[in-house]
């Protein structure tokens, strides 16, 4: 979830890029057979108390050490709208973040349909709108989980004064929590469509997916726009990931 130069500055190798591609595919993997497999074992359900906060706690850690430990490999983004809003705010190129948002897909699917045959066809959670939810009121949900989570990671990770140096992956991993403590009763705050799109793909459930795909890529950018356009400091740096070649 960290940050990429631009491209006109990349001076890495050829396989640097590649590395990064191959990272996301392998970091999504991971962090989608984690989270899914937590939900599966905590049998998440929004009336359930002690289950969502086991999930919410799963998917804070997740975040924080799959984005830490890929954060030196291709930032760590496992998330397609990370990858398009960092595009968005020129931390990556187009070109680079379509592989990266495709690696991701693949990694996602890969690992939910591992976990289903691992569990011998045990029922995958897949993100569903809470009842009494209209697919506008998901798609606004999610577009305001999703800013929340681009407008920490900016002001954590990005940002060049940012207060705690390193503690962004921690503190985004701690948003991502409490997001889907909040987004229990209205979405589920996926605010990735990957981690959405496997378990779709495991169990073949496409009801309201676009939501998932529309609100995050929506609200992603604009957290982008608003903290660069208000928030974000003078001085920008674009050194604190290797640059990349295309």
């Amino acid at each position: 979830m960290g940050k990429v130069a631009l491209g006109h500055r990349g001076e890495a190798s050829e396989p640097d890029f590649f590395r990064g591609v191959l990272g996301e595919l392998v970091l999504t993997f991971l962090f989608v057979f984690i989270q899914v497999g937590a939900a599966m074992t905590a049998g998440a359900k929004t009336d359930a108390g002690g289950d969502l906060t086991a999930v919410a706690l799963g998917q804070a850690l997740v975040v924080c050490v799959i984005a830490t430990a890929g954060f030196h490999i291709s930032g760590g983004h496992v998330n397609p709208a990370v990858t398009l809003s960092l595009a968005v705010g020129g931390q990556i190129t187009l070109f680079r973040s379509a592989l990266y948002i495709v690696a991701q897909m693949l990694g996602s699917s890969t690992a939910c349909i591992l976990l289903r045959w691992l569990t011998g066809g045990l029922a995958t959670p897949v993100h569903a709108l809470a009842a009494g939810v209209g697919p506008i009121q998901g798609v606004v949900a999610e577009a305001v989980f999703t800013f929340s989570l681009l407008f920490v990671i900016y002001a954590t990770i990005l940002d060049p004064r940012k207060l705690l140096p390193g503690a962004g992956p921690l503190l985004t991993g701690l948003l991502v929590g409490a997001n889907s403590i909040a987004g229990a009763v209205l979405s589920g705050a996926s605010m990735n469509p990957a981690r959405s799109f496997g378990p779709a793909v495991a169990t073949g459930v496409w009801t309201h997916h676009w939501v998932y795909w529309v609100g995050p890529l929506a609200g992603g950018p604009l957290a982008v726009v608003v903290y660069e356009c208000f928030f974000m400091a003078p001085a920008r740096t674009h050194h604190l990931l290797p640059q990349e070649a295309p």
